[in-house]
């Protein structure tokens, strides 16, 4: 297994500007950046080894 890029205060830091721009995106109905945050959102949570989130409105579970 490769060594991790980020450290995991950069990775958790990646996670909340995601989550901050996937809510941006979600009040001006943008549905690709929507999609384009939440991707972003489930590949940082699985470095964390955390829960991914699931976003049934864009059909990602």
């Amino acid at each position: 297994m490769s060594q991790p890029q980020y450290t995991k205060g950069q990775t958790w830091g990646a996670l909340k500007k995601a989550w901050k721009a996937y809510k941006i995106a979600k009040v001006q109905k943008d549905i690709e950046r929507m999609k384009l945050y939440a991707e972003r959102i489930r590949t940082l949570q699985k470095e964390l080894g955390v829960k991914q989130a699931e976003f049934p409105d864009l059909g990602i579970k």
